[in-house]
């Protein structure tokens, strides 16, 4: 089954750098371990949310685009990875070793629907 590791984190915590809190070199090895152990369908680190560009309707249905950031979010993804295994059991041991569930931030799981 596949299943959505979202790298969470929030603008209000303290603890909480552009990394979720924790050092890079973390996050280098967890994508080392978690590629190797062949559970990986995908992988992505996303821009800061100044780069961000929302996309929306007002009332009438004409399409607005506002550029980031945006003051209203406090929670953000900072990246994630698509993943294949067993079961939840099995995400949810994954998003235990990644260093995005360190203090500052969180892992989102999510099964990806199959459409």
């Amino acid at each position: 089954m596949k299943y959505a590791l979202l790298l969470m984190g929030h603008h209000d915590d303290p603890d909480c750098g552009e990394d979720g809190g924790a050092d890079p070199e973390e996050f280098f090895a967890f994508d080392k371990e978690i590629t190797e152990a062949g559970v990986v369908v995908t992988s992505f680190a996303l821009e800061d949310q100044d780069q961000a560009v929302k996309v929306s309707s007002d009332a009438s249905g004409e399409r607005l685009t506002t550029s980031g950031p945006f003051a209203e979010v406090q929670e953000f993804v900072g990246g994630g990875y698509i993943i294949e295994v067993d079961g939840i059991d099995e995400a949810i041991a994954w998003a235990k070793k990644s260093p995005g569930s360190a203090p500052g931030g969180h892992v989102e799981i999510r099964p990806v629907a199959p459409y």
